[in-house]
């Protein structure tokens, strides 16, 4: 826990709401962030700012708060916030979110914190310097069912091996999936989009990540071998650009207990994200660092990074 000094921002008083503002107004922050910040009790929505002045008016005029725009628009959500919830690209996201932890806001963070180990590195040392709370969006650690079965097979131990599959038909014909537009996605792959939602489950379980083999598949398909401080090994299969029919996702575990297969409850989203947010009023409050903070979400860049710079670039879509 960290001693507060002249320099640490104030903890809201138990009772007392958190302002807590919304950078982002696109498909995420329309129907993630801001209804479970705007309808969570002990949040206060201060207002939302966007890239585009038309969408970011239209989410707050949906949720009865302020928007804002342009580079003078952040400083001021900034100045009426205790805390910045963040739904834009990762490499928008890690210079917006170093400037509101500068500014004494607690952070309130999307996977992947940023697509190089530099722009996390540049959050996570801001919000060590800042003394503010911080917390990564990653949906299976705070979706009610799979936090607790992450959590029992932590504390169960004893695991040989896992493996992990992450595959989506996000570019398929006629799905009409609106995250298919986002170029940060086209741009970086199932690795970065779904990657850090594998080792967010992997990880607690059976320990940090000590090697990384990666190799490429079909589309953007990447599968990757990772070794663990438990000694145990797992496998991992990420994709967006698969068939219709390949189309799931698991996880498993097996070791000296048997195997444990994920619950259902993993695409929880809304729910998760209101977790989220009681997790860093949390944080806040008590000082206490959650588990899946900045510092975890700069660990999970830097394994990504790791994992990118074995492969090639991801193949254009025909």
């Amino acid at each position: 826990m960290t001693t507060p000094s002249a320099s640490t921002p104030p903890r809201p008083a138990p009772g007392t709401p958190m302002r807590i503002g919304l950078v982002g107004a696109g498909p995420w922050a329309r129907m993630t962030h801001a209804p479970a910040l705007a309808g969570h009790p002990g949040v206060e929505l201060s207002g939302v700012w966007g890239r585009r002045p038309e969408a970011a008016d239209a989410l707050a005029a949906a949720h009865g708060t302020e928007a804002y725009t342009g580079d003078e628009g952040i400083d001021a959500l900034l100045a009426v916030s205790d805390a910045v919830a963040f739904a834009v690209p990762p490499d928008i996201q890690a210079p917006l979110a170093a400037r509101a932890a500068a500014a004494g806001c607690h952070l309130l963070m999307d996977k992947p914190v940023a697509t190089t180990v530099a722009g996390a590195r540049e959050v996570a040392e801001a919000a060590e310097r800042a003394q503010v709370a911080s917390v990564v969006f990653c949906t299976l650690r705070f979706a009610a069912g799979t936090a607790r079965w992450i959590a029992e097979q932590a504390a169960a131990g004893g695991w040989f091996t896992a493996r992990a599959q992450w595959i989506g038909a996000l570019y398929a014909p006629g799905t009409n999936n609106e995250f298919a537009a986002s170029a940060w996605r086209r741009e970086k792959g199932a690795l970065w989009d779904v990657g850090p939602h594998a080792l967010s489950v992997l990880i607690p379980v059976l320990g940090d990540v000590t090697e990384v083999v990666a190799a490429r598949g079909p589309a953007d398909t990447t599968h990757l071998l990772l070794r663990h401080t438990s000694g145990a090994s797992s496998t991992v299969t990420l994709a967006l650009d698969a068939p219709v029919g390949a189309v799931g996702t698991d996880v498993e575990f097996r070791g000296e207990h048997g195997t444990a297969a994920l619950p259902p409850g993993f695409d929880d989203a809304l729910g998760g994200f209101r977790a989220a947010v009681a997790a860093l009023v949390e944080a806040a409050r008590t000082g206490v660092a959650h588990p899946c903070d900045v510092r975890f979400g700069l660990r999970l860049t830097e394994l990504l990074a790791q994992a990118e710079a074995g492969l090639g670039p991801v193949p254009a879509r025909s």
